[in-house]
């Protein structure tokens, strides 16, 4: 079984910072991708962020302010989040592209969501 376990939401005044945090843990051989999707209300899942390898991604709204970065020793993915605006509030999902030991396919997984409040 693999499991992301989330860390780091909270609530932020405007121009705040936050850091989120996402681990992996069970029987992993491997993370290809790791992203950073977030749920507003009354909006789709967005992605905000993707690294693969050291290749980074971001969404237009957030360039300039978050950082995603990854440890893959310890199966951890971050999403540095600075100069936070009221509209980045949602609750932030990691997902992860994760081979298993044992296996030749690779499978997709979320973390639990972490809240993240921006307030004006």
């Amino acid at each position: 079984q693999v499991q992301l376990v989330e860390s780091g939401g909270g609530l932020v005044q405007t121009g705040g910072s936050l850091r989120l945090s996402c681990t992996a843990s069970g029987r992993i051989f491997a993370i290809d991708t790791m992203s950073w999707y977030r749920q507003s209300p009354g909006h789709q899942r967005e992605l905000v962020a993707h690294i693969m390898s050291s290749t980074t991604q971001y969404a237009d709204s957030v360039k300039g302010r978050f950082t995603i970065s990854r440890d893959d020793a310890k199966k951890s993915g971050y999403l540095q989040m600075d100069n936070l605006q009221p509209d980045d509030t949602g609750v932030y999902y990691c997902n992860f592209r994760i081979l298993q030991y044992g296996s030749s396919k690779w499978m997709e997984y979320w973390g639990q969501g972490t809240q993240v409040t921006v307030s004006s």
